[in-house]
């Protein structure tokens, strides 16, 4: 079943120029990350540091973008980043990008090149309709901490992704709790790539459709659509 995506009119107030673009796939075969999901990895950090041209990540006008959004509901963007600047920091570190499975390696990839938050839900365990919205504080969210899984709370007015279970995501796209993580075993998935002004929809859709070509490489077979917001 398709996830119904909304965002409440407090975040549309905080970032008016903030959109989304979702890809939904069906019939995914995923996996202990491999050959060619690291080759993605490895060229995504080459188009990163093309991209960026020597300037640091936080440089670029849309990762400054969502350095405003989270001090905007606040939250301190130099230690608490968003999904793609902390992702290109990474990967310009010798210890480049982590390799975690086949579809997380292909959507942090994504994240990279075109320096845009991506996150990949397991649609099996999404529990209703998915909202971002400004957190009571009092949804819980399911993590780990010491290696064991734990319930936390996001703070009141913070920026969440929740669904009728809880919280799916802090911060916006900060930490993705362990419930509706892709794992080896997920074969159908949510994609949400998500922009702020000055990204335009144009450079929104070549991401989302560089995501959809690669997911029809790696998982032949599979049912890809992809969804603009209503």
């Amino acid at each position: 079943m398709t996830p119904t995506l909304t965002v409440s009119d407090d975040v549309r107030t905080l970032a008016p120029g903030f959109t989304y673009l979702a890809v939904e796939a069906r019939g995914l075969v995923n996996g202990e990350s491999n050959e060619d999901s690291s080759a993605l990895l490895d060229d995504a950090t080459r188009r990163l540091v093309a991209r960026l041209d020597g300037r640091a990540p936080h440089e670029d006008p849309h990762v400054a973008a969502w350095r405003d959004a989270y001090t905007a509901f606040g939250s301190k963007p130099s230690r608490t980043r968003n999904s793609a600047e902390a992702l290109a920091r990474r990967a310009l570190t010798d210890a480049g990008l982590p390799r975690i499975n086949v579809l997380v390696d292909l959507y942090n990839a994504i994240s990279v090149a075109h320096l845009i938050p991506v996150g990949g839900e397991d649609t099996d365990r999404i529990k209703g309709a998915m909202r971002l919205v400004r957190s009571t504080g009092q949804e819980p969210f399911r993590t780990v901490a010491g290696g064991e899984e734990a319930v936390e709370h996001p703070e009141a007015g913070e920026v969440v992704w929740c669904d009728d279970e809880g919280v799916t995501c802090r911060r916006w796209n900060w930490r993705q709790g362990v419930r509706t993580r892709l794992t080896e075993e997920s074969v159908n998935a949510l994609f949400l790539l998500e922009a702020l002004a000055p990204m335009t929809i144009g450079e929104l859709e070549a991401a989302g459709t560089e995501l959809a070509e690669s997911l029809e490489k790696l998982s032949p077979g599979a049912q890809i659509t992809v969804r603009t917001p209503e």
